[in-house]
């Protein structure tokens, strides 16, 4: 059977009851800050003396939350109750178990503004970013769902009908550890979390240290759906305190985790060895980082290309893995794309993400904000500065979307993640050289390849060698079903979250053959 599945839309803010309704939002969130949220383990909430400050990133005086902090005890008391509550989530039927995302689904969409104001407050997402964020969470939810619908028979394989009758199906690993990012703080959360929970499994969340309020948030919709307790544990604290105990506990059975290179491998590293009273091999679905490119051609649309260069780069913040913060361009139209680029990027509006009309808003804290600043010098070195190169983080943490032109290949603007708005240009003199320039770093997540030319697009589907790569549009915005999104070589493992084959990561397959 065929499940119908249809993306979330986006809200069209031009109307104005929407910009009202979202207006709404923001002042009842508001009213909402400041407060203070437990962990929850098995259902009870625990509230500790240890918190984490949730801060406004564009506002460091306003405070979004005071998260209780698990310790490493607590930490071992979640993945007891994830135990216990695997004995019986697992004999659910599947229908059951999508039932409660579709009805989490709900409850997200008719509260959908609200979950979008909290990505306003907590992560510095401009409205539009903020919106789509939520829209992605919902899509997770809806598209997991139904995907188990359509795993829980199994795969059809070979009888022998004189002899014997078999079947292939998939059953769930057991206790799992989502460690989730704060660039999607709600819709990469929730996918992360609710694939392995639909499959079977149970899990043990924690949440990036700076968004853990809107995952908080996310709990109190399980709980509502109907998600029994002890499924899902809520345990936000200190990857080094609990993050490697949990990774490393011999009862662990998964490790989901999106966030960056260095802590990636090393969870990669300690996920691979095998400790005592330890029964099996720790799955591992990683998504790190990416270089990514958008290479244009001679023959090309100009104004698609400025556009998908300028939107991929800045798109909140340039905080995508998927961002394109290089842009390769063809010698024949490198100084014309380059000059409306930086035409382009001067009319982009700085400033509080409260504010509708403000295209980017502050980076993450104030280790994101030293970090971009350090490329400003960088680029200034490497590079020619066109545009941006500025800071400022007295109310909160802006920086101006910069572009470096005439920028080597080789050079450390081209090659080092930046997570931030900063877009570097460098010339190629063909479209040999356009992808040769493409594939040279360690990351293969997104690209993007603006080109009339069907015989380069051609080669370059076969030879420009990421996860997602696009064809004249910009480099972000996979949307859950449509686009599976995940990554080459240092980008992690490839698990195509969004895509068909992504539950299956966190089951097992077991053949059954029954002799007449």
């Amino acid at each position: 059977m065929t499940w119908e599945y249809k993306h979330e839309p986006f809200t069209d803010f031009s109307l104005e009851a929407n910009e009202l309704a979202f207006k709404k939002a923001l002042e009842l969130v508001k009213k909402e800050l400041g407060k203070e949220y437990p962990i929850v383990i098995g259902g009870k909430k625990i509230f500790t003396e240890d918190k984490t400050v949730s801060e406004n990133p564009a506002n460091h005086k306003e405070i979004v939350g005071y998260v209780s902090k698990a310790s490493r005890d607590h930490a071992e008391q979640a993945h007891t109750a994830a135990q216990e509550a695997f004995k019986s989530w697992k004999t659910w039927k599947a229908e059951e178990r999508a039932a409660i995302l579709f009805r989490a689904a709900g409850i997200i969409r008719k509260r959908k503004h609200e979950f979008s104001a909290y990505l306003v407050y907590e992560a510095g997402k401009p409205w539009k970013e903020a919106d789509a964020d939520t829209a992605e969470g919902i899509d997770f939810l809806e598209y997991y769902g139904r995907q188990m619908l359509e795993l829980k028979d199994g795969v059809k394989i070979n009888s022998r009908s004189y002899i014997e009758h078999n079947t292939y199906n998939y059953i769930p690993l057991g206790v799992g550890i989502t460690i989730s990012p704060w660039n999607f703080a709600f819709a990469i959360m929730a996918g992360t979390t609710i694939a392995p929970v639909v499959a079977g499994n149970t899990v043990l969340l924690k949440p990036a240290s700076t968004t853990p309020v809107i995952a908080y948030k996310f709990m109190e919709v399980l709980e509502e759906a109907g998600l029994p307790a002890g499924v899902v544990n809520f345990i936000p604290g200190s990857g080094s305190e609990i993050g490697d105990y949990l990774v490393d506990h011999p009862q662990t059975a998964f490790v989901n985790f999106t966030g960056s290179k260095e802590v990636g491998v090393r969870i990669y590293e300690r996920a691979a060895k095998v400790h005592p009273g330890q029964k099996w091999f720790k799955r591992v679905a990683i998504e790190m980082g990416g270089k990514d490119t958008i290479i244009v051609d001679n023959d090309c649309d100009i104004d698609t290309a400025v556009s998908s260069i300028v939107q991929s780069a800045f798109g909140f913040s340039g905080q995508k893995c998927s961002a394109c913060s290089r842009a390769v361009i063809h010698e024949d139209v490198y100084d014309e794309v380059l000059e409306k680029v930086v035409a382009e990027t001067e009319k982009l509006t700085v400033g509080n993400p409260v504010e509708k009309d403000n295209y980017m808003g502050p980076v993450n804290d104030q280790a994101a904000f030293d970090k971009v600043k350090q490329y400003f010098e960088i680029g200034a070195s490497e590079g020619r500065l066109m545009t941006g190169g500025t800071a400022d983080n007295g109310e909160g943490y802006f920086l101006r979307p910069t572009v470096f032109a005439d920028v080597a290949p080789n050079a450390r603007l081209m090659q080092e993640e930046i997570f931030g708005p900063v877009v570097a240009f460098s010339k190629a003199k063909d479209f040999d050289q356009l992808l040769e320039i493409a594939n040279n770093t360690e990351y293969g997540l997104t690209g993007a390849v603006i080109s009339n030319n069907r015989t380069h697009l051609e080669r370059a589907r076969h030879e420009f060698h990421v996860g997602n790569l696009y064809f004249n549009r910009t480099c972000t915005g996979a949307i859950v079903g449509y686009q599976p999104f995940g990554g080459f070589n240092m980008s992690g493992t490839d698990s195509k979250a969004g895509g068909p084959d992504y539950l299956t990561l966190f089951m097992q397959p077991k053949t059954v053959s029954d002799a007449h």
